[in-house]
């Protein structure tokens, strides 16, 4: 990476062979690139694997209180394409006591727990606080293919 020069007037010189920026465009061109690889990374991430959700309504209280912002692990139950309405590859099934976050069969984005298993593809829903949760008492079971993600830090 370097090389040393002979020693002139006493003073050893070190230069590069080659230097990654010549210039100052090709410095421009090299950061924009940068910034458009990060925002491309950002959008696979959030499109993908990871999301942000504001948590609405009381029936999960105590465990999440309105307001609460929740990061949802998009593959943890397997790869969902965005838009899908069905998983590509499932490589795990929702566990009893899980909060998981999915769409109800109205079409809303709900925060419940997994109450248990039925069958092979839906499982019945349930909100911490019974008295004001509208969950799979109120419109059946829920199929797994309707899971969005595992709410992840939540006991």
């Amino acid at each position: 990476m370097y090389n040393y020069t002979t020693k002139r007037k006493g003073v050893c010189k070190i230069w590069r062979k080659s230097h990654p920026y010549k210039g100052a465009a090709t410095y421009k061109a090299a950061v924009t690139r940068a910034i458009i690889c990060a925002f491309i990374a950002a959008i696979a991430l959030k499109f993908f694997i990871l999301d942000f959700m504001i948590a609405e309504g009381y029936s999960m209280v105590p465990a999440v209180k309105p307001g609460t912002i929740l990061l949802v692990c998009k593959v943890y139950y397997g790869f969902r394409p965005p838009g899908s309405g069905t998983y590509l590859f499932r490589w795990k099934n929702p566990r009893t006591g899980e909060v998981v976050v999915f769409y109800t069969p109205l079409g809303e984005i709900a925060v419940k727990r997994c109450g248990e298993i039925i069958e092979k593809d839906v499982f019945f829903a349930l909100g911490d606080n019974s008295s004001q949760s509208y969950d799979s008492r109120n419109y059946g079971p829920v199929p797994k293919d309707n899971i969005i993600g595992k709410a992840l830090g939540i006991k």
